[in-house]
């Protein structure tokens, strides 16, 4: 006769564990054991989950992302196209060159969501701004980032990524891989919080630094099937309140709000012992007690006011146009000294870069506001050698068209429309090598050279800090192939 309640002495290990402490030390330590899958063993049968652990030497611990909506024209910041000047007002049939929206890789690349034929812009846009050269690279940079132009020789500049979707859902897709059209994936942020253990027990392992308005941009930090536990934790630049409903009321101590947390943990764990597979029961246990945790740690991570003078310049803290992207970059830095593994710097309002018309108006002011908070974080993070450990990403969900845009949205063709076929994006610090890959055709259209998808740069990204996402399986869960990426070897020290 089988026993209903499982082994003789009717305790599963889970039971036991529950049951070890309900006060402060026990939720600790079943907390600690949850994140790291310990008491979910039982029922995973043989698959191997992640136990915090990389699968290979890593070369970077941890990850700050730098991202840009809207669609960063690549001919005037990292890729200028000087034959664009030259054949100003040409259409591409007039040029000497095959037309790029007739070549095969348009439509291979291509996956629309919206009923607009992007053939219409045709007609050749001149550059908006001038460049030149810098550093030994000899890269080719843009008068309006001057800063960043000095840390040319950090960077290992990609000038070959390409995506499919040509809507904004694109944003989307660079964290997830995935077009719109297709199921959601959880993004890369998370898929490091599932597959590594934390740095800092009192910090989360995956932040969101922004301001937004769009409800959309939370997908950006969505984990989807991985459960809410590996979701992006949004902190505010606000060292009083950092946190949504992270501060004690002022009429309650410290000991009673302990005592609060350990009620509601004991009542909560009850239920996940008849609810073990309850993700968002896991996910409020682990957030109570990270929350108790972050009261302290998170506003002294975001003192940005303790920082030198000379630091706060650096990043441009007291100038009008870069103190709010300067404050979100020097927190970043903070939170990765302390131990954070992936920084989402929502470095822009959302699609800021869209620049359908007035391009020459709209991306200057915009670089003036990223310049000299990114180069401040680089030379930062190198002097601090941080760069040793840490790596950046800076990137935008696609390009802009060398043809300028006109029609019932531009009638003033002032500007460039959405480019997913030829983009370019930068990395630096731990395990990169600095220099220039890849390439777009002559005129900026198509990535001919060494072309990436999206995943690639996530592959990149997860061998640096030594994870096999092939091993990060979830069961049930299909992933396609080119969910996987290729590591872009090429650019590895």
């Amino acid at each position: 006769m089988s026993n209903r309640y499982g082994p003789p002495c009717r305790r599963s290990r889970r039971t036991f564990l529950t049951q070890l402490g309900m006060g402060f030390g026990g939720v600790v330590l079943n907390s600690l054991l949850q994140q790291d899958r310990f008491v979910r063993a039982e029922s995973a049968g043989t698959l191997v989950l992640p136990d915090g652990r990389p699968h290979f030497a890593p070369r970077a611990k941890n990850v700050i992302w730098i991202f840009l909506s809207g669609g960063v024209s690549q001919l005037e910041t990292f890729d200028p196209k000087p034959l664009l000047n030259e054949m100003a007002g040409k259409t591409y049939d007039e040029t000497r060159l095959p037309n790029p929206q007739k070549l095969p890789m348009y439509l291979e690349r291509s996956r629309s969501v919206v009923g607009i034929d992007r053939e219409l812009h045709a007609k050749i846009f001149p550059l908006q701004v001038g460049y030149k050269k810098y550093g030994e690279v000899g890269l080719e940079v843009s008068d309006w980032l001057p800063h960043l132009a000095s840390c040319a020789d950090d960077l290992a500049v990609v000038r070959s990524m390409w995506t499919t979707d040509n809507d904004h859902a694109a944003e989307f897709q660079m964290h997830t891989g995935r077009h719109k059209l297709d199921t959601p994936e959880p993004v890369i942020g998370s898929w490091i919080h599932y597959g590594l253990g934390t740095l800092n027990d009192n910090l989360p392992k995956f932040v969101f630094l922004g301001e937004f308005r769009d409800p959309r941009v939370k997908e950006n930090f969505d984990p989807h099937y991985l459960g809410p536990t590996h979701g992006g934790v949004q902190l505010k630049l606000d060292p009083a309140r950092p946190l949504a409903f992270g501060v004690r009321s002022a009429d309650l101590s410290e000991a009673e709000q302990r005592g609060e947390f350990d009620f509601l943990q004991w009542l909560n764990r009850l239920a996940a012992e008849e609810f073990p597979d309850d993700a968002q029961l896991q996910a409020r246990i682990d957030a109570y007690e990270l929350a108790f945790r972050m009261q302290r740690s998170v506003p002294e991570a975001l003192k940005l006011a303790e920082e030198t003078a000379e630091t706060q310049e650096l990043y441009g803290i007291h100038q009008p146009a870069t103190a709010v992207y300067g404050q979100r970059c020097l927190a970043a830095r903070r939170l990765a000294e302390r131990g954070v593994r992936f920084t989402l710097v929502y470095l822009s309002d959302y699609g800021e870069w869209d620049s359908h018309s007035d391009l020459q108006k709209n991306h200057s002011r915009s670089c003036e506001r990223i310049d000299k908070p990114v180069a401040g974080l680089l030379k930062d993070l190198k002097r601090r050698g941080m760069l040793n450990d840490t790596v950046v990403v800076f990137t935008t969900e696609f390009g802009r068209t060398p043809a300028v845009e006109f029609g019932m949205f531009n009638k003033s063709a002032t500007g460039r429309d959405h480019h997913p076929h030829g983009f370019t994006i930068w990395l630096a610090g731990a395990g990169i090598r600095p220099g220039i890959h890849g390439a777009t055709d002559e005129l900026g259209f198509h990535a001919v050279e060494h072309p990436h998808y999206v995943t690639d740069l996530h592959a990149t990204i997860y061998h640096l800090l030594g994870l096999d996402t092939r091993r990060l399986e979830i069961p049930g869960r299909k992933r396609l192939d080119i969910d996987y990426g290729q590591v872009i070897q090429e650019i590895l020290a």
